[in-house]
């Protein structure tokens, strides 16, 4: 849990010492506030009370301004400036000032119920607000001052209170700029300047001050002067410490059982020194055991036999089913390449549709950007004439008034009625004139709230369209990305992040003998480029081949399927080919295309392997596809009279796919696999991932601010209509009450004409200029149509292009589709081609194995003849036999190696014995530690009952000396016990035996005796800043200012320590003096909840 650092009452009271030049300025002070007098006995009491002020110095802490913002029922208030000694904040009931109190107490880290103005912080928030503000600024000079290099001279407090409840800070520099918005910084900030909200003699609200007042229980005084002095808060630290002892005792308890644990090992080491065995029984067997072992790899040899000879026979009645499988996907080749052709034909009448709506396209973007061009013209050229619509109505205002003041002259001679009349009517005009022109404005609002609304909408959900085509393409970089940074060190990790630990698994898989042929692959990782410049169009060739992996048979094919499932578990996996592995490369110069300027793929790639070098010539036909790096010659070569002899296709650098009678562009624009410069690639993807995410921010901080702008633009809108409609039901009772005082002559003056003359010429000015105000609006709504009707047919061409283009990429990916059924079938044909081929070489192979078999057979038996001359009828396997024999040899090694070297088990029986008696001897020390503490602990609350006994002496003493100052008598009984305060007083100079209970007591001397305690706990506490609010509400005239002597004379004499008092009195009594600083507040407006400022004054 939290703890606030505490200082201990029985250190001196106030221990920062100040400068010599600050020392001597304060004293300069003091002998300037010579307006506040008091008496000689008085001085003297106070100079025994308060320490001297130019003993101390540091005013680290203190609240130099507060600013509030629709807290609980103020939309503003503030900001007050306080000064740095007595700050009196005055004003009516509802001005404000419980609400300083409490913002200060919540701003500072205080909870709700703290304050007793609520029981959560989502009730300080101003109804219809959705969050109130609270800015503090604590002045940070001397000492004492908290990180002053990055703070300064001034720490400033920002709180944000949500409707939620949810409280957030934000903590400033002196500059304003943001340091922290962590609440423990805060914690550290009121912990260095020892201020505490809660602590009821540093902030006394008015509802703990009635309580206290009001209270009868003595146990509540207790509790109170515990809680002040920051005694309760050193007691719940013993407690805790106490706590945490009886914790640690059970963990030493704990501790003790690992100490038998390591007792039973070092037994169990020290028996197994002592155990030693007899191998003779184990050599014996041995023997026995290997001659099984010889009989049983003759028995399993012969079982082997018979399983091959019957396969034989079975292989040779099989070879008319890869006769028939062959036949069958030749047909199905042939059908598979009739569909592609057909889906290549609709995808370029398609392709000709698009080139066709292109033009119209641009056209119709051209005529949206004129559209817009007039639209932004017309808006000017209405700003303009509302510009000098405004001038003209600020001179008919003051020509209005100049006429009126000369009616007014005038309109003393003839009689109060018509003089009243006069004014009436000059005064509807104007309102009327100001209602018409506010009506009007009104309505262009409302247009304009409306307009700005729905296109802020439409720009919105295009952005979020256009964001998400973003996202998607961030998060395939990010991918491709962290592939190439794994390359880095491998280039493997290029076709996959497990492709490593494939291989690795295929490796070990081909040592244990599970491949017949080990598998090939990736095929990408096993090529290399001659040209860097033709990677891409490479790699748009050759497509999924380059993670392909190829086998030579489908045994090898099944282990390496379940390899895959092992390695990649969930995603896309490498492709398999199957196809004989050859020693020698294919002979392609009849079906080859030789170019004298261009090399084909074949040419362009260095293949080391012949396997890959098959694989691509069967897959993709390499050998007939040309590499132009230029794409228009690409087109030139391909689509001439003449293009070159056995080319299928050609590909440019840039990855374009040029046919004799078509074109494709590549959609991929780098190459991912094939690239030498992986540092070059990681830093184009960084570069590109760097533009678009701040491409994404700029749209995500675009959206934000359009929700902002819609919601603002509703919210205006709503509020702009019921304005309007209540200002037309304002002028028209007006225009009825202006006609009927109209129809009552009135005397007109000759000299009121030119005047009149003018002012009507303004208002036809006026009139002349609305209606130019009113046509260029229109002009504007007409350009605005023209303009919403232009991109309107711009966006259905668009979205007709793309209806179009989206129809094309599905042929596209049917037509992938077909083109990679044409390559399975071809794939499928091939594979029974070579099936069969396979299956009579496996016959050949099988009948020359079974031969060798045979051979072994009769050597194995020459063998075991040898180890034993007679046969043994063997049941067990020789995996289980071998198996046995294994571990008995282990078993032998183990025994002998114990019986020769004796000394390794006397090692571990030593370090068994010397682990024990170490945690032996740690177990000593912790019950040694556990007891020394309880030996601390005792002197510690020893200490804390004299120190609870010293605060308990000097508080009686401050108590009694501050009630002395009105002639009080009174006593305080502490009863640590039982936790009881009893606190008596006796008004006026009686006996002591007199003294009564003060619950007996007045109001006023209540609230006095209430003061001197205050008093007496400010006296042994230490806090940067006090606050009372309301501290003399019961007083009388004589308690209150004898009260406020007391105040004002400990302030003096604290000019370190700010004091704040919230009071509803006027205080116009108050000495002159340069340390008084008074804050007026404003009476509350009941009908309106508008901000309300306090108003400063330095007396």
């Amino acid at each position: 849990m939290s703890k606030r650092k505490s200082s201990s009452a029985s250190d001196k009271p106030h221990k920062r010492v100040r400068p010599e030049e600050e020392e001597e300025d304060e004293q300069e002070e003091e002998r300037g506030d010579g307006n506040v007098n008091h008496s000689d006995e008085e001085d003297d009491l106070l100079s025994k009370q308060m320490p001297i002020a130019g003993e101390v110095v540091s005013d680290a802490g203190i609240v130099e301004s507060i600013t509030l913002k629709n807290f609980m029922c103020h939309s503003l208030l503030g900001p007050f400036t306080f000064g740095p000694n007595v700050n009196f904040v005055v004003g009516n009931n509802g001005s404000g000032k419980s609400a300083v109190l409490t913002a200060l107490i919540v701003a500072l880290g205080g909870n709700a119920q703290a304050t007793n103005r609520g029981l959560s912080l989502k009730g300080f928030v101003k109804q219809g607000e959705s969050s109130a503000d609270v800015s503090i600024t604590l002045r940070n000079k001397g000492r004492d001052a908290y990180k002053p290099e990055v703070y300064g001279p001034a720490i400033i407090v920002d709180l944000r209170i949500t409707r939620e409840g949810l409280r957030t800070y934000k903590l400033r520099a002196k500059s304003g700029q943001l340091v922290s918005n962590k609440k423990e910084e805060l914690l550290s900030i009121l912990d260095n300047f020892n201020i505490q909200v809660n602590n009821p003699v540093s902030v006394l609200t008015q509802e703990m001050s009635k309580y206290f007042l009001h209270s009868k229980g003595e146990g509540d005084k207790y509790k109170f002067f515990m809680k002040a002095t920051q005694l309760e808060q050193m007691r719940e630290d013993y407690v805790y410490i106490k706590a945490t002892k009886h914790v640690t005792e059970e963990k030493v308890q704990q501790h003790s059982e690992c100490l038998k644990d390591l007792k039973r090992k070092y037994l169990e080491k020290e028996e197994r020194y002592n155990s030693l065995a007899s191998l003779d029984e184990m050599q014996t067997k041995l023997e026995e055991l290997q001659k099984q072992m010889a009989w049983a790899l003759v028995a399993e040899l012969e079982k082997e036999s018979k399983p091959m000879k019957e396969k034989l026979q079975s292989d040779r009645r099989e070879t008319e089913k890869y006769d028939q499988k062959v036949d069958e996907w030749k047909k199905k080749v042939k059908e598979a390449e009739e569909k592609h052709k057909q889906i290549q034909e609709q995808l370029e009448g398609i392709t000709q549709q698009v080139q066709e709506l292109q033009p119209k396209s641009a056209e119709l973007k051209a005529k949206v950007q004129r559209e817009n061009t007039c639209l932004k013209s017309s808006e000017v050229t209405v700003h303009r004439c509302k510009a000098n619509l405004r001038d003209l109505e600020k001179d008919k205002v003051q020509l209005s008034s100049r006429l009126k003041d000369l009616k007014l002259s005038i309109s003393q001679t003839t009689g109060a009625e018509s003089q009243a009349r006069t004014e009436r009517v000059q005064q509807i005009q104007a309102e009327l004139e100001d209602l018409r022109h506010h009506i009007s404005t009104l309505g262009q609002q409302v247009d304009q709230y409306r307009n700005a609304s729905g296109g802020a909408k439409e720009e919105q959900g295009k952005m979020k369209r256009e964001h998400d085509v973003l996202q998607r393409s961030i998060d395939a970089n990010k991918r491709n990305l962290q592939t190439m940074e794994s390359s880095r060190s491998n280039r493997l990790r290029r076709f996959g992040e497990h492709m490593p630990a494939f291989l690795n698994a295929i490796e070990d898989a081909h040592k244990r003998g599970k491949f017949k042929q080990r598998p090939r692959g990736p095929l990408g990782f096993l090529i290399s480029l001659k040209d860097p410049e033709l990677a891409l169009a490479v790699e748009v060739c050759l497509k999924g081949q380059l993670q392909a992996f190829t086998c030579d048979n489908h045994e090898d094919e099944k282990v390496l399927q379940g390899l895959m499932a092992r390695v990649f578990p969930h995603g896309r996996r490498p492709a398999i080919i199957t196809s004989s592995f050859l020693q020698n490369v294919h002979d392609t110069r009849r079906r080859a295309v030789n170019h004298p300027e261009y090399p084909s793929v074949l040419q362009a790639l260095e293949v080391e392997d012949p396997v890959v070098a098959n694989c691509l010539i069967d897959q993709r036909n390499i050998e007939s596809i040309l590499l132009i790096k230029n794409r228009t010659e690409a087109r030139r070569v391909m689509k001439g009279s003449n293009p070159p002899q056995n080319c299928s296709q050609a590909f440019s650098k840039e990855g374009d796919q040029v046919f004799t009678n078509r074109t494709y562009t590549a959609e991929q624009t780098r190459a991912n696999y094939l690239s030498g410069d992986v540092e070059e690639e990681i830093r184009h993807l960084q570069r590109e991932i760097e533009n678009q995410t701040g491409q994404a921010n700029r749209f995500q901080q675009h959206m934000r601010k359009l929700d902002e702008d819609i919601k603002q633009n509703d919210g205006l809108l709503r509020r702009t209509h019921l304005e309007q409609k209540s200002t037309i039901d304002k002028a028209t009772k007006l225009q009825l009450e202006l006609t009927d005082l109209e129809n009552v002559e009135e005397p007109q003056s000759e000299d009121l004409k030119p005047l009149e003359e003018e002012l009507q010429e303004i208002v036809s000015k006026i009139s002349s200029k609305r209606v130019e105000y009113d046509v260029a609006r229109a002009q504007m709504a007409e350009f605005k149509a023209s303009y919403e009707k232009a991109e309107q047919e711009y966006k259905q061409h668009k979205e007709q292009i793309n209806t179009v283009a989206e129809e094309a990429d599905s042929i596209k990916e049917e037509l992938n589709k077909t083109d990679q059924a044409v390559m399975k079938c071809k794939h499928h044909k091939k594979h029974y081609d070579e099936k069969r081929s396979e299956h009579l070489r496996s016959i050949q192979a099988l009948e020359a194995t079974l031969e060798s078999k045979e051979q072994e057979l009769q050597t194995s038996v020459a063998k075991a003849t040898e180890i034993s001359p007679e046969r043994l009828e063997v049941r067990r396997t020789p995996k289980s036999l071998d198996s046995e024999i294994s571990r008995l040899k282990v078993k032998i090694a183990t025994q002998q190696e114990q019986q020769g070297d004796r000394e390794e088990v006397i090692r571990q029986y030593k370090e068994a014995l010397d682990n024990y008696n170490k945690m032996a001897q740690q177990m000593k020390h912790l019950n040694s530690f556990i007891k020394c503490l309880d030996n601390v602990m005792n002197h510690r609350l020893q200490v804390y009952s004299e120190l609870r006994r010293f605060l308990s002496a000097r508080c009686k003493y401050y108590f009694n000396s501050t009630l002395l100052q009105r002639g009080f008598t009174g006593s305080m009984t502490f009863d640590h016990k039982n936790e009881t305060l009893s606190i008596s007083v006796q008004p006026g100079q009686g006996n002591k035996a007199d003294l009564s209970d003060m619950r007996t007591l007045s109001g006023g001397e209540r609230s006095f005796s209430t003061v001197c305690f205050v008093l007496s706990l400010w006296a042994i506490t230490e806090a940067p800043f006090r606050c009372l609010d309301e501290f003399d509400v019961y007083m009388d005239m004589v308690n209150r200012r004898i009260s406020m002597d007391m105040l004002l004379k400990v302030a003096a004499g604290q000019r370190y320590r700010q004091f704040i008092f919230l009071t509803p009195q006027s205080m116009g009594s108050l000495p002159v003096s340069k340390i008084i600083r008074i804050l007026r507040l404003k009476d509350p407006d009941r009908g309106n909840n508008d901000a309300q400022n306090g108003q400063e004054e330095d007396q």
